[in-house]
């Protein structure tokens, strides 16, 4: 089973690597930067949805291995796992321009991937970081209508169906947040302890 869902996985990667008709792919080329897949455990019971790379992310193709991602690490390992145990990926995987927001139509051509990842992994709990992906990952699980600004919904559990069973999807603060509003930080370790209880 591993062996066909590193495949997989592979294949998701080159096809990514070749997307073309990206309007991320171009300027990927002329800054010689890299997409960024995502990385962890391919039997991971715990996945983590960021929004898109940053600039670090994009120099490397890991996810999330700048400041934010020393926060996330200090998370997992609050919650008693490591980096390794868990899969961490984005909704986007290219940078956009100047760590801008993703827009609607990269959201599009980008998602899919996510999707495929979601069903190759199968994990029990889809821990979503930041607005772009918890809208994202709400409405492709029914949950649209329990969307409301992140400062609301952050640390509740919604059930979800996909296709390979229940899932738990928890919508959390983006790790950045740690660093430019220090006030949320226990409150963001607060709704990490969370997931300990569905993986």
């Amino acid at each position: 089973m591993e062996n066909s869902k590193s495949e997989l996985l592979k294949q998701i990667k080159e096809e990514v690597v070749n997307l073309k008709e990206s309007p991320l792919y171009k300027e990927r080329i002329q800054n010689k930067v890299f997409p960024v897949i995502g990385e962890g455990s391919h039997d991971a019971k715990i996945m983590f949805v960021g929004e898109a790379p940053g600039k670090n992310e994009a120099l490397t193709g890991k996810p999330f291995c700048g400041a934010s991602g020393r926060i996330l690490t200090q998370m997992i390992e609050f919650i008693g796992k490591k980096r390794e145990d868990v899969y961490i990926t984005n909704l986007v995987k290219d940078r956009p321009t100047d760590n801008r927001d993703p827009l609607p139509e990269e959201i599009k051509i980008y998602a899919p991937f996510l999707d495929r990842q979601i069903d190759i992994i199968q994990p029990k709990v889809i821990a979503t970081l930041g607005r772009y992906s918890m809208a994202y990952i709400l409405e492709k699980f029914g949950l649209l209508s329990e969307l409301k600004s992140i400062s609301k919904i952050h640390g509740k559990v919604f059930d979800a169906e996909c296709s390979y069973g229940k899932v738990k999807i928890i919508p959390l603060y983006h790790p950045a947040v740690a660093l430019y509003q220090n006030s949320l930080k226990s409150q963001m370790f607060e709704d990490f302890s969370l997931i300990k209880n569905y993986e």
